[in-house]
């Protein structure tokens, strides 16, 4: 199955977009314009809390297609987000406790198509990904979810603590892979529940751990002392399936 990441030129083009409801990732335009269509442009990117980056007329030559941009290019995802609710939702349809991943500013696309497929695998209801520091649906992290994308979910949030608040209030706790946790064997991590994974340089950030129940660490024996956090998702994500009886 091929996925494809959609450049969208022109103003009329970008605009109809917005306007068609389509997920637009992020929003090149040309710093220093602001006339009356631009302008329209940049208030339906504000209305649906889209990226946008001002950047130089040489950068949009670089990522125009058709070299008829008109100084704006949109950049839709290859795959529609839904919304949190819809996850949740499909949880209870299943007559199922909630199991949805975190995704802490994971900006590879291949480790992001990896653990969607991941998700799947082990029967989560949801990927949620921040709008900000992350990479999105892109046609990279499509490819590399086999498949998964067509049936796992991805939502795309302003800010994750503040989800993760909401979703509290729906019963949910979270429980975020850490270095310093305790091992995940010691742990119930059984009920609704949010698996928490940061990237590889970083980790999880601050607040977005503050608002952790708890902290996992996987076990290891070896003479490094990190994993990929694709592959830290999928042991801590089937140590949770192990828990609910699977």
């Amino acid at each position: 199955m091929e996925y494809e990441e959609l450049k969208i030129e022109g103003r009329n083009p970008v605009l109809e977009a917005f306007r068609s409801g389509k997920s637009i990732d992020k929003l090149f335009v040309l710093d220093g314009s602001g006339d009356g269509p631009i302008q329209t442009i940049l208030r339906e990117a504000t209305k649906k809390d889209t990226i946008v980056r001002f950047v130089a007329k040489e950068r949009l030559d670089q990522l125009s297609e058709t070299k008829k941009h008109q100084g704006v290019i949109a950049i839709a995802a290859a795959y529609a987000y839904v919304s949190v609710e819809e996850m949740l939702e499909n949880a209870r349809e299943k007559g199922e406790a909630p199991f949805l991943f975190l995704l802490d500013n994971i900006e590879d696309p291949h480790n992001l198509g990896a653990m969607i497929r991941t998700a799947n695998l082990c029967g989560a209801h949801g990927v949620i990904i921040p709008k900000r520091r992350a990479v999105g649906l892109t046609a990279a992290a499509a490819k590399a979810s086999a498949g998964a994308i067509n049936y796992t979910p991805v939502a795309k949030v302003t800010n994750l603590t503040n989800v993760m608040k909401e979703l509290k209030k729906e019963g949910l706790w979270f429980v975020c892979a850490d270095m310093d946790g305790a091992p995940m064997y010691d742990l119930d991590l059984k009920g609704p529940i949010g698996l928490v994974i940061g990237s590889e340089g970083e980790g999880v950030s601050r607040l977005v751990k503050d608002n952790c129940d708890l902290t996992a660490s996987i076990p290891m024996k070896g003479n490094i002392d990190s994993l990929n956090a694709s592959v830290a998702a999928g042991v801590l994500a089937f140590e949770i399936l192990h828990q609910r009886g699977v």
